[in-house]
């Protein structure tokens, strides 16, 4: 007779228990995150201590969201903005580097917008420079990549968008922006 290879499971309560291995249920579990980043007070300190970003993924093209962050963060911020695209030479009549390597400073935020599996050579590319910290944007997410990325030193944001927690730190969300639907009196940060 053969035993079925049982697995612990986590459950979203905290609780954990044995599953078979093979079961639907294990393979659900195993596929959901259990990553953390930062938390919001955590990222707002990258975002107030950052000076200068790196977008590794920028387009020209108005209509893709990094064309849109850096649009944003050349106008709604002070920090000095780098776009980064080997196919590029201009972006947003700023100049695009072919890689982290060619920019004329470190940058303080490595902000991707690049494909999940593209993530840890992204990493390792910040890591040669000596970037400190890994922003992936909303919808990218590589679990693999942000520990390995950890593990080596960095921090590591991912699947949120830097535009927004910028202005959802700084109270400059609206309907040009993210409609949160929410209203504060709070005076803005930055």
């Amino acid at each position: 007779m053969m035993t079925e290879e049982l697995v612990s499971a986590r459950l979203a309560n905290g609780l954990t228990c044995a599953l078979p291995a093979a079961s639907p249920l294990a393979k659900l579990l195993k596929s959901q995150r259990t990553w953390e980043g930062p938390s919001a007070k955590e990222r707002l300190g990258i975002l107030r201590a950052a000076r200068s970003i790196a977008i590794v993924g920028a387009s020209a093209n108005p209509a893709r969201s990094s064309y849109f962050v850096g649009t944003y963060l050349l106008q709604s911020s002070d920090y000095r903005v780098y776009f980064v695209n080997p196919n590029a030479t201009e972006i947003l009549g700023q100049k695009a580097y072919p890689d982290l390597a060619s920019l004329p400073e470190v940058p303080d935020i490595v902000d991707v917008f690049r494909k999940a599996g593209d993530i840890p050579a992204v990493i390792d590319d910040a890591l040669a420079v000596g970037a400190p910290t890994v922003w992936v944007q909303l919808g990218i997410w590589n679990e693999d990549a942000a520990r390995y990325g950890e593990e080596k030193g960095l921090t590591v944001v991912m699947d949120r968008c830097l535009k927004i927690e910028h202005a959802r730190f700084h109270g400059g969300l609206h309907l040009m922006g993210f409609d949160t639907g929410q209203i504060s009196a709070r005076r803005t940060l930055r």
